[in-house]
This record gives C-alpha cells, structure tokens and sequence, in this order.
C-alpha cells in the first residue's frame, strides 16, 4: 500500500534502526490504527512519550509517520516510541480547555476548501478557510460545487478569483458522474489530501467517489443552509491508484488558533507597506493605500472589515475572558499608551481644572 513514506520521511526512520516505520490511519480515545508497509495494527504511546509531552500537539495525528516497536500484534498493541517531523498540520483547540490545541491532521499536502456554488457561497467564510489553510502548510486549493445549480457562474468565478490569491478553483458538481475529475490530477501516489469546508457543500460525496465506494455517509444542506456533520471518526483512506484522504470531525471545527493572514490577504498586506503611517488602521488616516484601493474599486470594503476581524480573533483566540477584556481595554487607550497613561492623564487634566 501507498502510505506516502517519502524518501524524506525513510531517510527520517532510518536514524532509529530498531524500530518500525508506520503511519497514523485512524485515531480513537488512547488507541491509534497504525499503517505499515506488511500490515495493519492498534497501537499506544509509550510513556516516556507521554511523560515528554509538553502539550497535546505532542501526540499523535491521524496523517503522522511514527515509529513503534513491532509489526504484529501476536504479543499486545504496538508501542509508538516516536512521531516524525511533520511538513503541515491542522490544529484545533481541545474540547474543555482554553488554552490547549490539538493535532486533527498531519502532513497534508494538498487541502480542498469545499464551498457550494448555491444557498452555501460566503467569500468571507472562504477568506477564514484559507488563512488557515495556509497557516497549516498544506497547499489550498478552492473547489466549488454544485455547479449545477448556480444561474451566474461567470460572476461568481470572478468573486473567488480575486480573494483566493495564490490558489487554484475548480468547478465540481457532484451531480454528474465526472464533476470531480478535475481533482483527480492532484491525486498522485504517494500524497495526501484533504477537503474542508461547510457540512453538506458535497465533501463525503467527492470523497467517496475517489475512493470508489460510498464509505462516508452524506447529508445535504438543510432548508437553513445548515449541513449535518456526517463523519464520526478520524481516519485515512487510501485511494484507488495511488494517493490517499483523510477525513476527520476535526477538520471542519478548525478555529483561528493558526492563522496566515499575510497569505490569505496578500493584497491587503502589500498595500499596507505603502500607507503613509507604519500603524495605519485603515479607516481615515490621510495618505491610506488600502483605503485609496477601496475608493478606486481595486479591493472591497467588506473583505478589508474581514481582514480586521480575523486579525482580533486571531489574536483573542486562545485567551481566556478575563484575557480577552485585558486586551480590549489596552486597544481602547493604546493612543494613551495603556490604561494606566489614560488615568494620569485624567487626573492631570482634572488638577488644571
């Protein structure tokens, strides 16, 4: 089987000869599906791994080359001893915790951000999809589907084109037996995909039909536009011909934990070097390029208004209320110098008084 073990990531193993190189297929609560090239078998985190752990990025992922101590499950579970450099990584944060992110996916290399072409389609949401999608080190790739359904495919080409800089879109309708086919040419042996993207825009369906069989459950959107989460677990499938998928709850709760705005709103970014001002906000400072942009037609007004929002979400993602409070105070009176500047300069004022 095709597991995608690169010469890289053999040349990686090659430095622990006693132990065995596998991949992650398939995560449950402490237990992981592990590849090999002879077999298939459950395995555990050794201890000292687990002692090691600083946080829970240091566990496995489903996606993650590892090395255990067996390939045969005669005498027990396999023991993964260590986990490989990873080259891209999905990140979400940890159910019950504030602070703490998780791995849902390792070394993907091509990630297909699914949007429907009809009830489903918000440029905004795709802008949040490939910052992260960028952040994580996988290449974005936008798929639109249910072409068949959308009256003004032209205009809406053109909306996409102009935010999803640096990306290739492709046109699907999950209707027709060959509406996915334009995918397939990333679908080589040996690489990795994955799709994100709103429940219902058609990504089980994609998904099966690479594989060839109608492995994952699929669920329409609802008359509100709302999909119904079908998959239930975490796991890599591998696909007829080479190259394999992997499918996971985690991809579609994906947060701004990890972000690359620079990436996702290069135009944005770009311009910003021209303003007048280094801490230009964009809103009426004199001598704006981004603001001149948007008089000019060049960029949006509510893909700049998105631009900020991730930017404080970003930045208010992993703190706590109390943090997050904190921090809007300080942006309230940053022209003061912080709060604290402001209250001196309250009370000089009051004195003059």
């Amino acid at each position: 089987m095709n597991l995608g073990f690169s010469g890289k990531v053999i040349k990686a193993a090659e430095q622990y000869p006693d132990l065995f190189l596998g991949r992650v297929i398939a995560q449950y609560k402490d237990l992981y599906k592990v590849a090999s090239e002879k077999t298939e078998l459950l395995a555990e985190i050794t201890g000292k791994l687990r002692y090691a752990s600083e946080d829970m990025t240091d566990y496995p992922a489903v996606g993650d080359f590892v090395l255990m101590d067996r390939e045969e499950e005669a005498s027990g579970n396999a023991i993964i001893h260590q986990i490989l450099p990873r080259k891209s990584m999905f990140v979400r944060r940890a159910a019950g915790t504030a602070h703490d992110v998780q791995v849902v996916a390792a070394n993907i290399d091509t990630v297909f951000i699914c949007m429907s072409l009809n009830n489903d389609f918000n440029l905004r949401r795709l802008e949040r999809y490939l910052s992260i999608a960028w952040d994580s080190g996988a290449v974005p790739v936008v798929v639109l589907t249910k072409a068949d359904l959308c009256q003004d495919l032209p205009e809406r080409l053109l909306e996409v084109g102009r935010i999803a800089l640096g990306s290739d879109v492709l046109v699907t309708s999950s209707m027709t037996a060959d509406g996915y086919k334009d995918i397939l040419k990333y679908i080589v042996p040996g690489k990795t995909v994955a799709f994100i993207g709103s429940s219902g825009v058609g990504k089980s369906t994609l998904i099966n039909r690479l594989i060839g069989e109608d492995l994952i459950a699929t669920q329409g959107l609802r008359s509100d536009d709302k999909g119904k989460h079908t998959t239930t677990r975490r796991e890599l499938l591998l696909i007829p011909g080479g190259g394999a998928v992997i499918d996971t709850p985690g991809m579609r709760e994906l947060g701004l934990e990890s972000a690359d705005l620079s990436r996702s709103f290069a135009d944005i970014d770009e311009l910003t070097n021209s303003c007048r001002f280094k801490d230009c906000r964009h809103e009426n400072e004199p001598g704006c390029a981004v603001r001149q942009a948007i008089e000019e037609g060049l960029i949006d007004e509510a893909r700049l208004q998105n631009y900020k929002k991730l930017q404080k979400e970003a930045r208010y993602e992993s703190l706590n209320s109390r943090q997050i409070e904190k921090e809007k105070i300080d942006e309230m009176f940053s022209e003061f110098g912080g709060i604290k500047n402001a209250r001196n300069y309250a009370k000089s004022k009051n004195k003059r008084k």
